[in-house]
């Protein structure tokens, strides 16, 4: 029986016990997850690619005011349990899925542009003879391939009803639950018999069930039935190429960064300075105190130099999300597969690499679909190197530092950090596999998915999911580290006397020339220094000094060992964000250290950005590799090997740097 655990989602309407389990089952890519987030509004994550489903996922919908319990379960090609997710299927459809009961009623979703492949397993659901009804998806491609299907020759010869949809645009929708709460209401065993006339050993099974689909779609079916054009055929030998493929998936990322900076320049303008003017005006009404100080460069300081990377987040899931329906995606799978073989990583960690971009800890549950344990532990060992979203703000706040005006130095730098990191994750695994997880692994087996017109509703709502994640955190962890951070950057107040005799006789210098800004600047400096936040700074800052970080650069990366994004929230606090007119940026640009030298340097920016590539700087995800491999023994390991590599990368970087390009 399989291990596997549900994946906790809200619960739309009603909470009362659900009455009957509705199971949705089908081929991988037959589209059960849209069907799942159509019937009960929810928002799971869908993907053309197999094994984005690794679990079962439930919720309740309600039928004519009764509550039942919808239960999404992993695409499966057969009951034999070859994979993982076929094995959490065909346990949750016996009943031996935890302490789930049999499913009382099936919806079997078949894709209707690829029915012959969707009744051999079908034929399996159906030989169960439970009460069954057939959504069959996707009926509008079908019709714009040119195929007319019989829905009553194939409701007759499976036994159940048949209605065809197309969840994607809610098609028929209504029809299907008008069936379904008739199917609940008056449960009926399909009547479909067996499929497979000899069952008695294998390869014959197998053989009578395809010869049985081919049959039954011969008669239901009118036209060719294709899945995929000469047009896709056309572009496809382009960009599954093995040479050319690589060079058209990294030319296409490199253009969707630039086309993120550029476009996010205008509101993150508007952002930074709004935050910048409502500093100004809080603090214009509010006396002047510790308070009033609080709240314009703890909170708002804090906070809005967070918030202001929100279009960037925002414009990069929905380009993302758009690449990914309109089928590209998975060819870039099958072009990075062949990378993947050779450095040992499994074809099925593409998936779990995918959903990395966005997060780690979801990548890493996903990274159950690798059935090998060597292979897994690979893939989860380097899965906290993909740049997850965490990372954007700090990558977006060193590139814009370091080209503020070019959108398309801007966007080549993002897209090669993306690279540094990918690549670095390869070499690490390659290491890997020849040192302490040798072993063959597996290629991938892929079903490419027709071209797709991509859903800008699908892309729009993932992103404002997103971004509603991003401003969740701002406003939760990121508030509350901002706020102990400044308390812990202001106290104890020093007044002028009370400082170092080098503070003093640098103050009396500086007030000596009437240049009472300068002396200001200075005197606060001073005092940040002596805070208890300085004081640790400066306490750790020698171990960071080769890095080319100062006393609150350091004091950053500390914090953001917890989450990557506080490093953002924190300068902002020490570099006093909050007092500037220009913003977070405009004071980072403008900050200098004890010795009057400007900190955000080309090649501090580039050592930063080096750090944030391979640093771990996430407890979270080290909890959740610990669940996964029960045990502190590899997230130990995951830590110090990725905090080394990132502080060997940045201090090579920052040397290097330094010889040929100068302070």
């Amino acid at each position: 029986m399989s291990e596997a655990t549900s994946i906790p989602l809200p619960v739309l309407g009603q909470t009362s016990q659900a009455s009957m389990s509705i199971a949705l089952v089908g081929n991988p890519n037959a589209g059960k997850t849209t069907l799942f987030n159509s019937l009960t509004g929810l928002r799971a994550k869908t993907a053309n690619f197999p094994g984005t489903t690794v679990d079962h996922r439930q919720a309740t919908i309600v039928l004519e005011g009764e509550v039942h319990q919808l239960v999404d379960l992993p695409g499966a090609y057969s009951l034999e349990g070859i994979s993982p997710e076929e094995e959490v299927t065909r346990d949750a459809l016996m009943g031996k899925l935890g302490d789930k009961a049999i499913p009382d009623v099936i919806v079997l979703v078949l894709d209707a542009t690829q029915l012959t492949r969707n009744l051999v397993f079908g034929s399996q659901i159906l030989e169960l003879g439970r009460p069954t009804i057939v959504a069959l998806n996707m009926i509008d491609e079908a019709e714009a391939n040119g195929l007319e299907i019989s829905v009553e020759q194939l409701s007759e010869e499976l036994g159940c009803e048949v209605v065809p949809i197309a969840a994607r645009h809610g098609r028929n929708l209504d029809e299907l639950l008008n069936k379904l709460n008739a199917l609940v209401k008056q449960p009926v065993a399909g009547t479909c018999g067996s499929a497979a006339a000899c069952a008695g050993c294998s390869g014959c099974q197998y053989s009578s069930r395809f010869r049985w689909a081919t049959d039954l779609t011969r008669r239901s079916v009118q036209g060719e039935q294709t899945a995929r054009t000469y047009t896709n055929e056309k572009i496809d030998r382009i960009v599954t190429h093995r040479w050319v493929g690589l060079a058209c998936f990294a030319t296409l990322m490199a253009v969707v960064f630039m086309l993120i900076f550029w476009l996010a320049s205008f509101p993150m303008d508007w952002l930074d300075g709004m935050f910048a003017s409502t500093s100004e005006l809080v603090g214009g009404f509010l006396p002047e105190g510790d308070f009033r100080d609080l709240i314009t460069e703890g909170l708002i300081g804090g906070v809005g130099g967070m918030l202001v990377f929100l279009p960037q987040i925002f414009i990069l899931f929905f380009m993302i999300t758009l690449l990914e329906d309109s089928g590209y995606l998975a060819r870039a799978a099958f072009v990075m597969d062949r990378l993947m073989y050779r450095v040992g990583l499994p074809g099925k960690a593409f998936v779990p690499f995918l959903a990395a971009h966005a997060c780690a800890i979801p990548a890493i549950m996903s990274s159950r679909v690798i059935d090998d344990r060597r292979d897994r532990l690979n893939t989860i060992l380097i899965i906290p190197l993909m740049t997850c979203s965490a990372r954007l703000p700090v990558f977006a706040m060193v590139v814009a530092l370091m080209f503020p005006d070019n959108a398309v130095l801007a966007g080549l730098t993002f897209a090669a950090a993306y690279a540094i990191a990918i690549i670095g994750a390869l070499a690490i695994s390659f290491v890997f596999r020849r040192t302490i997880l040798p072993g063959k692994t597996k290629p991938l087996v892929i079903e490419l998915p027709p071209y797709r017109l991509p859903s800008l509703r699908n892309a729009l709502t993932t992103s404002l999911d997103q971004s509603r994640l991003f401003v969740r955190k701002a406003g939760t962890t990121i508030l509350v580290f901002s706020l102990v951070l400044w308390v812990l950057a202001t106290y104890p107040k020093a007044t002028p006397e009370m400082l170092p005799t080098s503070w003093q006789d640098q103050l009396s210098q500086v007030e000596a020339t009437g240049d009472a800004d300068a002396y200001d600047t200075m005197l606060a400096q001073a005092q940040s220094e002596y805070s208890i936040a300085g004081r640790m700074g400066k306490f750790i800052q020698p171990a960071f000094a080769p890095l080319g970080y100062d006393w609150r650069l350091s004091v950053g990366v500390i914090n953001s060992f917890a989450a990557r994004e506080v490093m953002v929230s924190t300068l902002a606090v020490l570099y006093g964000a909050g007092d500037e007119e220009e913003g977070l940026l405009g004071s980072l640009r403008q900050a200098r250290d004890a010795s009057g030298s400007l900190v955000f340097t080309t090649p501090t920016c580039l050592s930063l950005l080096i750090f944030y590539i391979f640093a771990m700087q996430c407890f979270p995800t080290l909890v959740v590799v610990k669940r996964e491999l029960k045990g502190w023994k590899w997230p130990a390991f995951q830590l110090v090997y990725m905090t080394l590599v990132a502080y060997v990368g940045a201090l090579i970087t920052y040397q290097a740097s330094l010889y040929f390009l100068g302070a």
